[in-house]
This record gives structure tokens, sequence and C-alpha cells, in this order.
């Protein structure tokens, strides 16, 4: 795990500056405190920082093979290069060190681009071709490391975070309002885009390619889900995914330093530290939680799980007052605003694990794999709704929009009207409706952008897919890379520390992918089979507990707390930042009709003082 950044003069082929390079790298030594490395070649430009995890003394970057015709700068692990190695060491290849890195390099000079699909690992990874003078630079197929770059006359720059993409000029960008209208309506902004002009994304699985004068995207991951054709008994469809998190597990294990678990109180963290029991016993796990007044607090239940299965507990408390004190360093590191609470408690359960290990294993991805989340409920039982007569819709519709608040409902109901299918998905995501958030801006002239437009390239993907399949695919490609994963990564690795996501190994995914909607909710139960595999091995005490997510509901309470006192400022104040974009009567009638009870708006307030905390802290400092 490390940082990665690079620059290339593919137009006029002058050599770029090393000192250029040495500032983007300098930008990331939060990623990598253990070493750092150049590469120069003329008109390219390498820099690295490292976190070493595997190979500890030989695993160097940037990496060449021996004749220096390949060079690597990679920012990730890959969790079958044994396997790869083994099978490259047959084709004659020679290796010099142990590491994962050395094997991507040989695996270019056998498969060429190809190389990353023969890759199970989180990546983000820029290859240099030393005779061919080609670039490339991919992010992995789930989009658990990120790539930032920037094109802009005659060069490349990129990075894996913004800051070196942005130290590259040595300029402070300018914020993109077509982004941040996509993020205040989806609490996230999608690839390729990022808030700030000029400045993109990799999406996920997608590689950019830079040769002949020429720069192309492609996307290099094209796996198109196709059912199972055969019926699959829910007895053996339980056992193929539990197969599967076993061997995920025991690949992710893979470390010359110490490992642990970031464990929550619920079944997906208990089935993970479970299965790695396999491997081990009294693995450190580290949770957060906000005292026992509060209902919703997870430690009880996660030190519970961490006695039935012999882990080491080790809590982490978090009081209010420290939680707003730390929230502009939190956005900070984001580099992009996020509106999601979870930030918080992953920020300093990150903290707490860096003292003692350089490894967690995290419960990421059932949810969006198997059907977690109560959206899915609604997408997944839509057919029925559109199936009713459409005076019987408009009846209900009419009803439900009179309702005071209840916006998620509202929306839904909403949403499931609409027959394009990305549409429909499109307004499963929205905080709130595109002609309200577009009313916020100050400039309503310009045409603003719909999520679909970035997603319509996933349509051919998910033809063979049923209702809810299709969705999720949405949400592994787009919400899971883009927030999920992209906070956890930077997070974390704001204390130096690497989160692997099992659940998200490429195996899994692709499987579950593959799976017929009545295998993850069935009569009304969510995440059906994930749960039957939880129930082959995991405790009864485990199993009988309610669903609490990472702490988030004292979180929320105290940024709802927070915004009737100082956040609540933020949003009044004519001087406030966001108002040079956005139109301070529209935000402050959200505001009104939220604290009268007419609308339940907290998610886009929650978002609108989040891009203003932002805005303040718009530095990127080192």
């Amino acid at each position: 795990m490390c940082g990665i950044c690079g620059q290339l003069n593919f137009s006029g082929n002058e050599p770029v500056d090393p000192e250029t390079i040495r500032r983007m790298a300098r930008t990331m030594f939060h990623r990598g405190p253990d070493d750092e490395g150049y590469f120069f070649d003329g008109a390219l430009g390498f820099g690295f920082r490292r976190l070493s995890i595997i190979d500890l003394s030989g695993g160097h970057q940037p990496m060449s093979d021996a004749q220096e015709s390949v060079w690597i700068v990679f920012n990730g692990e890959i969790y079958n290069y044994k396997e790869l190695r083994s099978e490259l060491e047959c084709r004659g290849h020679k290796f010099r060190t142990n590491s994962d890195t050395e094997v991507i390099i040989h695996g270019y000079k056998q498969w060429g681009n190809d190389v990353f699909n023969h890759l199970n690992g989180m990546f983000g990874v820029a290859i240099w071709d030393v005779k061919k003078k080609k670039l490339v630079v991919a992010r992995d197929p789930m989009g658990i490391k990120l790539i930032y770059y920037k094109l802009a006359d005659g060069k490349l720059s990129f990075g894996s975070e913004i800051r070196p993409v942005a130290a590259a000029e040595n300029s402070k960008p300018e914020v993109n309002p077509d982004a941040l209208n996509l993020f205040l309506r989806f609490r996230y902004t999608p690839s390729p885009l990022t808030i700030f002009q000029g400045i993109k994304k990799l999406a996920a699985g997608m590689m950019l390619v830079v040769e002949n004068g020429a720069v192309r995207e492609e996307r290099w991951y094209n796996f198109s889900p196709e059912p199972f054709s055969e019926t699959i008994s829910d007895a053996d469809a339980t056992e193929q995914l539990f197969e599967l998190y076993r061997g995920a597990v025991k690949r992710h294990l893979l470390a010359d330093v110490p490992v642990g678990i970031l464990l929550s109180g619920g079944l997906d963290s208990g089935l993970l530290l479970a299965l790695m029991n396999e491997h081990g016993r009294k693995w450190p796990a580290y949770t957060i939680g906000y005292g026992q007044s509060f209902v919703d607090d997870e430690l009880v239940d996660a030190a519970e799980t961490s006695s039935l299965l012999g882990a080491r507990h080790h809590q982490v408390r978090l009081g209010q007052d420290e939680f707003e004190k730390a929230l502009p360093d939190i956005v900070s590191h984001l580099e992009e605003p996020v509106a999601s609470s979870s930030i918080v408690p992953m920020y300093f359960v990150c903290q707490r694990a860096r003292q003692d290990v350089k490894v967690v294993l995290i419960g990421q991805g059932p949810d969006e794999t198997i059907g977690g989340y109560k959206r899915h409920l609604g997408v997944h039982y839509g057919e029925r709704w559109r199936s009713l007569p459409k005076v019987i819709q408009s009846f209900a519709s009419s009803i439900i929009s009179k309702l005071p608040r209840n916006e998620t409902l509202k929306r839904g109901v909403q949403s499931l009207g609409f027959a394009d299918r990305l549409e429909r998905y499109q307004n499963v995501f929205s905080l709130q409706p595109a002609e309200t958030v577009n009313g916020l801006f100050r400039d309503t002239n310009g045409r603003f952008p719909t999520l679909v437009e970035y997603i319509r390239p996933l349509e051919s993907q998910m033809a063979q897919l049923d209702e809810l399949g299709g969705f999720q695919m949405l949400e592994i490609r787009s919400s899971l890379p883009d927030e999920l994963l992209m906070y956890a990564d930077k997070l974390s690795m704001a204390h130096g520390l690497e989160a692997r996501v099992p659940y998200l190994d490429r195996t899994v995914v692709e499987f579950a992918q593959r799976l017929d909607s009545h295998f993850k909710i069935r009569r009304g139960e969510r995440k059906w089979l994930h749960r039957r595999v939880c129930e082959k091995f995991l405790p009864r005490q485990i199993l009988k507990r309610k669903k609490r997510g990472f702490a988030v509901n004292v979180v929320d309470a105290w940024f709802q707390s927070s915004a009737k006192g100082k956040f609540n400022d933020v949003l009044l104040d004519n001087s406030s930042l966001m108002f040079q974009l956005l139109n301070p009567t529209p935000v402050k009638k959200l505001l009104d009709d939220h604290q009268s009870r007419r609308q339940d708006n907290h998610k886009l307030l929650f978002s609108l003082v989040m891009f203003e905390q932002w805005l303040r802290g718009i530095g990127l400092q080192s």
C-alpha cells in the first residue's frame, strides 16, 4: 500500500522536471512513511511513497525488470501473485524479488495490457514501456484504490490522491459546478468527475493508455454477468458463497506485518472474524462507540462478538466535542466532500488500529452485492407497483406526496414510475429531485449533467440482469468505489493503515452478480443468502442481533445537534463561501422547511454543511 504519482509530457516530449515529481510525492508522505523512490526517463517521471506490507526488504519502487525495459509504480495488493509468479516462471520469466509488484511487470511483458485481467487484488498502477514509449495507468475492477489525473498542455499528471495532481502545477484548481450539482444530489461525485475543474478520477476497471502522442481511455474490465443458466439449489448457492468467502479471506490475510479487523456489532464483520480464525486466533479487533447511554452504540455487541470468537478487543470512545473539532481535518483528508456520517468513526477507529497493526480487514461489500439496503426492497418489488393500474398508482402517489416529511418514501415511489431503467435507478439514489438541487445555484441558465449520462455505458453490461441485479451493478461501479471505498482508502491511509475488503474479492462479486434476486431478497428478508452463510458459521447470540450500522445513528444525532448551533450558522450566513456558487434564498428555505417539520431535508442540509467545511479547508495541504 503506497502513494504513486507521475507525469508524462506526451505532446512535445520535453524532459519532465524532477523537482515537480518530488513535490508531487511529498504531498503523500502519510500514505508511505517507510520509503520513497523516483524514476526519470526523458519526458516521463514517476514518484513513489511506500507503506511496507509484503517483501519488506525487496519491494522498493519504482521497480523494473532486469533489462530495465518496463518500469512500474504500484499502489495496492495482488492477492494471487504467488500463483501468477509460478505460471510466469513456467513461461521462462526470472524474478529478483518476492514482491507482488514484480509479478505485474512480468505479467505485462507476457500479456501486455491484458495483464490486469489476470490480477485478483486492489490496485492503482502505472506502467512505463521504455521501448514503446508507452504509459498505461489503471484502476482495479472494484475501484478499491484510486487514480486521479489531469490532461493539460500535452501533459498527463496522475496520482493516488488529488494533492499530487494539483501540486504538479503548484496551483489551486477551481470548483466544478457540474460535479458540485451531482454531489449535492447524490452525496458523492461520480467518476470521471471530481469536485475540481479539470481534475478527473479514473473509473473502476478503466485504464489510460498514452502512446504515439495521444491519450485514450478504455475499459479493461468488461465482465458482463450472465445469470446462472442451471437451477442452483439454496444449499448449493450457500455452500459456493461460503467457499468463496473462505478463499477471499485467506488471500486477504497475506502480509508480512500485523493484521487486525475493524469490528462492528453486526453479521458482516462477525463472519469476517470467524473466517479469519481459520488462520489464527486472538486477532486484534477495533470498534468505535459513544458510550452506553446510546441505544445504538455497538461496543457491547462487538465486545460480545470478540469474546465469543476469541479476538483481542480494543474500544475507541468518541465524544461530540472531539468529533466537531476533528471534522475539518477529516474533510481535508478526503480531498472531496463526502456527505456520510460514517467518515467520523472510520477516521478515529483507523487512528487507533494503526497503533498496533499496519493492515485491517473491513466488512464492506455484502450490502451492495447480496442486497442489504432498504432501497433494495423498493427496487426488487418495484415491478409489482408498475403492474398496478395507472389510476391506482396515481391515487396512491398523490396521497404519499402530501405526507409531511417522509422524503425517502416519496422519492422511492416517484422513482418507480420511470420507464427507463437507468432513470429509475438514478432517482432511487437522489437525495432530492433535480429541480430542487438545480434551483440552489446562482447560475441556472446552464444545463446540469445527470448521473444517467455517466452510467449509460453500463447498460449493455446489465442487459441480462433482473431489476435488482442491474441496480446493484450501478452501486458496484459507481457509489461503492466513488463514495464508500474512496473515504475508506483516504481515512485509513491518513494514518498509514492499509484497509482490505475481502467481500469485494473479484471471485465473490462476480458470483453474486450472477445470482437471481430471490437469493438476495426473499419474503422481505434482505441479504438472504449471506445470512444463510452466517448461520453456518456464527454463534446464535450474534445471529439474533438487529443491524445497527457503523454507529451511524449516534453521529447523525450529533450532526443534527450541531446543525442547530455552529453548523446551522454556515447555512444562514450570507458570507459563507458556498454562496459564491449557490443562492442563499433557496438554501434557507430548505432549512426553514426542515426545522418546521414540513420536510425532512437533513441529508441535503448535511451535504451543504460538508461542502462549506470542505471549501474552508480547500488548501490541500499535505
